[in-house]
């Protein structure tokens, strides 16, 4: 079922709620923390690690990046790898965490740090075990925030574009996309961002970036008109669109993506313009129309803030908040998929 208009019915989406998963589990079912969120995902030479924020609440000075790596066929307990305290010894809350693996250098741990997203700042560790120690954390410079919820991608080139975004003090706040390359695996980053739409201006943050033949790329993410935002580049990342609304709806709640090997492009999203439930799957073949795949969660309650990613073995891995409680890892054999 393609979708083609900017908020279909949610009963469309229930036909394919019934596409089997290969599996569902909690990352872990209990954990010194209360609230949990913001989860990312990815594969290492060693297995898989998760991370996201959690602690009394989003926005509490006691959250903090907590850390699990799957070992055995099971999730290890979660461990705390990252905290916002400061060297006067006052503490911030952490964001948003942001795992990526650079073949043959480093697992990269980027998160924020600060008051709100208004006043954050940008920190990344490094791991050359897997996620088992950590390098001391490193505030990236100023103007550079890293991948604001999701995974950079890498081009062949070797250069990182990540998809970032800024939240101005302004009441209301403004939000703008923009990007961040790197042409030395992470070390040093440029920034560059989006033309205004010629039109109007769209309020749009959390970009996650699709790759296209030809090397073109397509950001997509979340804004506060109701519907998903997409922009593209035919530069690797140097120049962009403006940002344009997608038919896709939009409940001001963060997505993710990701391009398959056999070429397709998957998202997960919350099909609705209202509220954090349902968490649905949709595969496209040229990221401008978008075909019903899978509902993950129907039901009443929270379900939101995924992360994608493709395995070595072709299989989807997609960790999600659930209810603000515990973190949810669902895995799919892509080739089920309509």
């Amino acid at each position: 079922m393609r979708y083609l208009a900017a908020c279909l019915p949610l009963a469309i989406v229930a036909v394919v709620a019934a596409v089997p998963t290969m599996s569902t589990e909690f990352i872990f079912e209990t954990a010194p923390f209360a609230s949990a969120h913001a989860s990312t995902i990815v594969e290492t030479k060693d297995g898989f690690v998760a991370a996201w924020f959690g602690g009394t609440r989003e926005g509490a000075a006691d959250v903090g990046i907590w850390l699990s790596r799957r070992e055995r066929d099971q999730w290890t307990h979660p461990i705390e790898v990252a905290t916002g305290m400061q060297a006067d010894g006052t503490r911030y809350p952490c964001w948003n965490p942001v795992l990526f693996d650079v073949p043959g250098k480093a697992l990269l741990l980027f998160y924020k740090v600060g008051p709100s997203p208004q006043g954050w700042w940008g920190m990344v560790r490094t791991s050359s075990d897997s996620g088992r120690t950590w390098s001391d954390a490193r505030r990236l410079p100023d103007g550079i925030l890293g991948p604001i919820k999701n995974k950079p991608v890498l081009l062949a080139d070797g250069t990182l574009v990540a998809g970032s975004s800024t939240e101005s003090a302004d009441r209301p706040s403004k939000w703008r996309v923009h990007f961040e390359r790197s042409t030395d695996g992470g070390l040093t980053w440029t920034s560059v961002s989006p033309p205004a739409s010629p039109d109007r201006t769209i309020d749009a943050i959390q970009p996650s970036i699709l790759v296209h033949p030809r090397g073109t790329l397509q950001a997509v993410g979340r804004t506060r008109s109701q519907r998903i935002f997409d922009t593209w580049s035919t530069d690797g990342g140097r120049t962009w669109t403006p940002i344009a609304l997608t038919p896709l709806p939009n409940p001001n709640s963060g997505i993710d993506a990701v391009t398959l090997r056999d070429g397709r492009h998957l998202i997960v999203y919350n099909h609705t313009t209202q509220g954090r439930s349902p968490l649905n799957v949709a595969v496209s073949r040229d990221g401008k129309s978008w075909d019903a795949a899978l509902a993950l969660e129907s039901e009443a309650g929270e379900y939101s803030y995924p992360a994608v990613i493709q395995s070595e073995d072709g299989r989807v891995h997609i960790s999600y908040t659930w209810r603000r409680q515990r973190i949810k890892h669902v895995v799919i054999d892509p080739s089920t998929l309509p």
